[in-house]
């Protein structure tokens, strides 16, 4: 293993949406490297389908979206930080087009539809359904025109380096070399955590890396227990969890269970646009009640160009598996999607830990609160990446950043916590067991008994958290665990249902509902405010 060090001014930890916006705002000001885990089109970013949620449409206004995403939060979003991303946003979007972004239109229009939970059409979407990939290109090319902006591809951060309370830059594996890179200001733009469970749409890349980095570090960690999963993914054998965009319900497809009948008028009034934690326990309710493995979602009512032209992508990806989206019903079963805990952030990306930002999925904004509006996500990344990006900015020039130079500590640091832990095959079977746990016990259904089961699991293997590790396989797996015990200590903790968060034992609110779980190195899980 070779070990050497570099001096950046800012480090971007992450190359989606919230990391790129970042970088392109740190870079007329200093160097930036931004570090891509894979490849750099490979993001949580690229796999966004549906489209991108903002007030622009005439029929729509600001506080219209406020109210949604408010309403979406079921009672515990951030009031403010939502307040800043209705607000922001369409600045934001309408900058991102200057820039070349090519968003789907009506004649000269722009065109907007709708999804679960929004009383209006506001959600804009590029080539049918490829918004995110749309909006990863434009970043990218943007990014890349900074000489000042640079990129490594095939970097795992193995740890953030502090030094006392402050984050100095962190440990990054990149090939069979270990580098300490010292920056100015680093900003975790990670994404989420969807391989603990396995059922998801995110991409492998998706272990929660950014959580327990910043978890170790010292970071505050918040609102863990609330986990989205996305009502209707693919489910044929040999076919990937392939998500199926929830606008195809927004243009008119509605679900069916194996016996061919609709079922969600059951479940709640606003049907298959009821809020997607209502649909997808509704799925598995139906699922439990029929002895299935999945639903349909049936299209075949609408017009069958329309949805070629609308979904080509899915459209495309279906007729692989030999199903016609247009002549077939889709089975589908729900996955887990996306994390509406984290990094606790300020509306600056400041976390608890001087120098350390954070933006997108890996942050706690509590602009989601205990539930995601569909579509806020990428207006999320793009608002609050610029917003790091400032943050970090204005810390570094106010002169309490500074990357230290000295670095042969740390070379010795780095090798030390980095030789070889368990047999890699040994690691293989634990991460397939870890994820089939968090799938059955901590899932969109849990309870006492569940949880308590996952944790008395999940402590049998504490000695892996002892091992010292080397290849990236064997750090994701201690992330994975690390993230697990936070999901269920905090899911232990509400004993209620909010949100995402459902409790059969216990279905009402609970006690201390309005307040959030927070888990702290050393300090275990509590609640705050």
């Amino acid at each position: 293993m070779n070990f050497s060090s570099e001096t950046v001014d800012f480090l971007v930890i992450g190359g989606g949406v919230a990391g790129l916006r970042a970088a392109i705002e740190l870079a007329p000001r200093g160097s930036v490297l931004v570090l891509t885990k894979d490849k750099a089109t490979e993001s949580t970013t690229g796999y966004a389908q549906g489209g991108v949620a903002v007030a622009l449409s005439d029929e729509d206004e600001v506080c219209i979206h406020y109210e949604d995403t408010v309403k979406a939060g079921d009672g515990l979003c951030n009031e403010e930080a939502v307040k800043v991303l209705v607000e922001e946003g369409p600045a934001c979007i309408l900058e991102l087009m200057s820039w070349g972004a090519d968003f789907d239109k009506e004649g000269s229009k722009l065109s907007f539809t709708i999804e679960a939970a929004h009383t209006r059409k506001r959600i804009l979407h590029s080539h049918g359904d490829s918004t995110g990939k749309e909006i990863e290109r434009v970043l990218i090319k943007k990014a890349s025109s900074f000489p000042s902006v640079r990129r490594y591809d095939f970097a795992f951060t193995l740890d953030l380096l502090t030094d006392e309370d402050r984050c100095i830059g962190a440990t990054v594996l990149r090939g069979d070399s270990i580098i300490n890179v010292f920056a100015r200001a680093v900003i975790l733009a990670t994404g989420g955590a969807g391989q603990l469970y396995s059922r998801t749409t995110n991409p492998v890349i998706s272990t929660g890396d950014g959580i327990a980095i910043a978890y170790r570090a010292g970071a505050l960690i918040t609102d863990m227990e609330f986990i989205q999963f996305h009502p209707t993914t693919l489910y044929s054998p040999g076919a990937p969890q392939f998500l199926l965009s929830e606008a195809m319900r927004g243009e008119g497809a509605v679900l069916r269970n194996i016996h061919g009948q609709r079922f969600m008028h059951r479940y709640h009034e606003m049907s298959e646009l009821a809020s997607r934690d209502t649909v997808a326990r509704a799925i598995v309710s139906e699922m439990v009640k029929t002895g299935a493995r999945h639903v349909y979602l049936d299209l075949r009512h609408l017009d069958g160009d329309f949805v070629k032209k609308r979904f080509p992508q899915i459209y495309t990806t279906c007729l692989q598996y030999d199903i016609d989206i247009t002549e077939d019903m889709v089975p589908v079963c729900p996955a887990a999607h996306y994390i509406m805990g984290g990094v606790s952030t300020g509306l600056a990306g400041e976390t608890g830990v001087r120098g350390l930002f954070a933006a997108g999925e890996v942050a706690c904004t509590g602009v989601h609160g205990a539930n995601r509006l569909a579509s806020n996500s990428l207006l999320e990344g793009l608002v609050f990446g610029a917003r790091a990006g400032r943050g970090a900015l204005k810390y570094a020039e106010a002169g309490t950043g500074g990357s230290k130079t000295d670095t042969d500590s740390y070379h010795g640091h780095a090798a030390q916590d980095s030789t070889p832990g368990e047999m890699p095959v040994e690691m293989e079977k634990i991460r397939r067991s870890l994820r089939q746990l968090m799938w059955n016990k901590a899932g969109i259904i849990r309870c006492e008994k569940s949880l308590v089961d996952a944790k008395r699991w999940l402590m049998k293997r504490e000695h892996i958290m002892k091992g010292r590790f080397q290849g990236r396989r064997e750090s994701e797996l201690r992330n994975m665990i690390t993230v697990a015990n936070l999901i269920i200590d905090s899911a232990i903790l509400r004993r209620g249902s909010v949100g995402a968060h459902y409790r059969s034992d216990f279905r009402e609110r609970g006690e201390n509902w309005r307040s959030h779980t927070a888990c702290r190195m050393g300090e275990g899980v509590k609640w705050i405010g």
